[in-house]
């Protein structure tokens, strides 16, 4: 029960590290909605994948000292990771990526939701929560890091021209 089957401790953390640093890359490489907004089929997703990589992690070994060992790497590197993105601009542009404008004074920009992979329902739905009836009733809305939708409405006093007493 507390005896690992693994030669050392080590082999443990070497594992973990390299699973974590795959996950971390391969979840930001498909981009914001894995992590930020999840539909049922994405946290199907997370679950199974967690699932698949948990042997190349213990590699066959169900001691609880493995367990420990692999829980406490697994924390340590989600805060080394956490460390270096308040640190780094660099590494936080690539861990959490930069926003994106969707909506800029009532323009969708199609390309920039082709490349977040949004669909127009999805951003309708960002609108209508927003209290927003469409897209020309939108100043800015921006797809921040964490996945949602920022929805900034046009002020009706500012966005339309001056027009003259009679």
């Amino acid at each position: 029960m507390w005896k690992i089957d693994l030669p050392h401790w080590s082999e443990f953390v070497i594992r973990a590290v390299v699973v974590y640093a795959f996950l971390l890359v391969l979840l930001r490489l498909t981009g914001k909605r894995q992590v930020g907004q999840l539909a049922p089929f994405d946290l199907v997703l997370l679950l199974v994948l967690s699932n698949s990589v948990q042997n190349a992690m213990n590699g066959g070994d169900n001691s609880i000292t493995g367990g420990l060992i692999l829980a406490t790497t697994l924390v340590l590197m989600n805060s080394g990771v956490a460390w270096l993105t308040f640190r780094s601009k660099t590494f936080e542009s690539f861990i959490e990526g930069r926003p994106v404008i969707l909506i800029h004074n009532g323009k969708i920009d199609h390309p920039a939701m082709r490349r977040c992979q949004l669909t127009t329902h999805e951003l309708d739905a960002s609108l209508r929560a927003a209290g927003c009836a469409g897209p020309e009733s939108v100043r800015f809305a921006v797809l921040e890091n964490n996945g949602r939708i920022s929805v900034i409405p046009r002020s009706e006093s500012h966005d339309q021209p001056a027009t003259e007493p009679a």
